[in-house]
């Protein structure tokens, strides 16, 4: 007998992972984070908290939990570091959502022609 998942789709494997970054990115706060740095590239602690009401410890606990899901990395420049994004668990949770969209269109679509059948 083969391993519990084999043979289940790469989304059922990976979902560990996945709900990590989901998770991630379901806080209001770190998803506008994210938004900050696809607009403005890498930025410091100070330009994110920059016109925010957001202490700069509230913005660094949140772009740890964004680190650790893998979403995002801060690099050292000069006397500070500069945070950005990591494009490749954002866009595995791309694929990972179209994929499921590709799914759910043939289900409905196996739906729709069962029903019209009746």
């Amino acid at each position: 007998m083969g391993k519990p998942d084999a043979g289940l789709p790469a989304i059922v494997q990976s979902s560990e992972t996945l709900a990590n970054v989901f998770a991630a990115l379901g806080d209001p706060t770190r998803l506008k984070l994210v938004a900050v740095l696809c607009a403005g590239g890498a930025l410091s602690i100070a330009q994110l908290t920059a016109n925010t009401e957001i202490s700069r410890q509230g913005v660094t606990k949140h772009l740890h939990v964004l680190a650790d899901a893998g979403v995002v990395r801060n690099v050292k420049s000069g006397r500070e570091r500069l945070w950005q994004l990591e494009l490749g668990q954002i866009e595995e949770a791309k694929r990972t959502l179209e994929r499921i969209g590709r799914e759910w269109e043939v289900a409905l679509g196996k739906l729709k022609r069962f029903a019209e059948s009746l």
